[in-house]
């Protein structure tokens, strides 16, 4: 069974908004940007805040509350924009396999633990095994930009 931490109240109309609105003026949260991802039934594009990182030179989404909307949207769409006030980003998303996971999540857990802690249900300083023991429950992608 797919896991998800659905977003509290306070998340959902005050911190969400809050940050898309700072996104379209062209500011960032800590590197944060909005997805932007075409709906798997609507066909619209969807937005939500997103914190991209890189590793390696590679640029990642992981999704800290599990199978969300926006993930299960990745995964048909295959494909998104990041945006940050007028600046839009398009990229191609390839899923990254559990096995390949935990850099990427020690990365985000390093930089975003003061936000994600409580979805992810491990503290910053854990061991390897345990972090592994959670990949399953928070999906990865892999973007490659168009214009790069």
């Amino acid at each position: 069974m797919a896991v998800y931490h659905k977003p509290d109240w306070f998340t959902r109309n005050v911190f969400n908004p809050t940050v898309a609105g700072l996104h379209r003026l062209g500011l960032s949260v800590q590197g944060s940007q909005t997805l932007a991802v075409r709906g798997r039934k609507s066909g619209e594009m969807r937005t939500n805040p997103v914190n991209p990182f890189e590793l390696d030179g590679r640029t990642y989404l992981l999704a800290p509350r599990g199978t969300t909307q926006w993930v299960r949207n990745m995964r048909v769409a295959k494909e998104g924009e990041l945006r940050r006030g007028r600046k839009v980003r398009r990229f191609t998303a390839e899923e990254v396999p559990d096995s390949e996971k935990l850099p990427l999540m020690r990365l985000y857990m390093d930089k975003w633990s003061w936000e994600v802690r409580s979805f992810l249900g491990i503290d910053v300083d854990a061991d390897d095994d345990e972090i592994r023991r959670i990949l399953p429950d928070h999906p990865a992608f892999a973007l490659t930009f168009k214009d790069a």
